[in-house]
């Protein structure tokens, strides 16, 4: 099971040439379980609000009928959240992190600040 970190994801809905080989497997083989967390969608909301992104009219609905399953925040990630340490300042991929931790997943991420996590990384 895996879980997109937020770049991730817009790179497989618009570059998927910017995803490493192995990353592209990972997406294409549908016996895999891949997760989009609603921080995910909570960051991109605020990038797109103060037009740091510009994204489809559809993007929020339609990433979830590619066949991502959606992943909200629980208590449990809240706990694993603050128990971090402060290895990486941006509040939204720690979150993801608290996540991948909680609910055993593997977070897809390029990011070297996720990747210095006690998290499964691929990349």
């Amino acid at each position: 099971m895996f879980l997109l970190d937020t770049h991730t994801l817009l790179w497989a809905s618009s570059q998927p040439e910017q995803l490493s080989s192995r990353v592209r497997d990972i997406l294409l083989d549908s016996e895999n379980l891949v997760y989009v967390s609603m921080v995910t969608l909570w960051e991109l909301s605020i990038k797109q609000s103060i037009g740091k992104l510009i994204l489809p009219k559809d993007f929020f609905t339609g990433i979830f009928e590619t066949g991502y399953r959606r992943l909200d925040i629980s208590e449990t990630h809240l706990l694993h959240y603050r128990a971090l340490p402060l290895l990486h300042r941006d509040p939204f991929d720690r979150l993801l992190v608290a996540q991948a931790q909680a609910d055993d997943l593997a977070l897809i991420s390029r990011d070297k600040w996720i990747q210095a996590y006690d998290a499964r990384t691929f990349w």
